[in-house]
């Protein structure tokens, strides 16, 4: 019961992260002097490596984040990751990251992430996550997201969950 709670929880707090941001847009510049915040839908293509295996992996979700400090923002993610031989033996994942963005010209913007990831499904697990990636502004709201992520178990340094993201950001 619990861990229904905290998913129930965890899931309002990723929706309303990935909603707020995604309200407070106000941009008028591409290169995100003015934006407050962008949510973004993503599917991530990848595998999960470890121990001499390897499984195929499908990876979607969305999420949101909210710049606080220049370069800096705080986000949150809920996503499905399901290996693709069984896409129905999948598991929830739920990630609290924080990131900093470049601003290298008006439209293309590097980023870097990392933070807190919970896996779930019949019990749960707790992850370390971090990634790197871009967008690319096709206009003042809507722009092309590509990023690669790691997922690790601390107790599992070896295992890695591993995707490459591609997406829309919405401001």
């Amino acid at each position: 019961m619990r861990t229904l709670i905290r998913l129930g929880i965890m899931t309002v707090l990723g929706l309303s992260l990935s909603v707020g941001a995604y309200a407070q847009s106000s941009s008028t510049d591409p290169a995100g002097k003015n934006a407050k915040g962008q949510g973004y839908v993503f599917f991530a293509p990848g595998g999960i490596i470890g121990d001499g295996h390897s499984v195929g992996i499908a990876h979607f979700g969305g999420g949101g984040e909210v710049l606080v400090y220049r370069g800096l923002g705080i986000g949150g993610e809920l996503g499905y990751l399901a290996p693709w031989e069984c896409m129905g033996d999948g598991m929830g994942l739920f990630s609290l990251n924080g990131s900093y963005h470049f601003r290298r010209n008006r439209k293309f913007t590097p980023f870097i992430t990392g933070g807190y990831s919970l896996a779930f499904r019949n019990g749960h697990a707790n992850l370390l996550n971090f990634g790197a990636g871009a967008h690319y502004w096709f206009s003042d709201s809507v722009g092309l997201r590509m990023e690669f992520r790691d997922h690790i178990q601390p107790q599992y340094i070896n295992e890695h969950f591993l995707g490459g993201r591609i997406g829309l950001s919405f401001r």
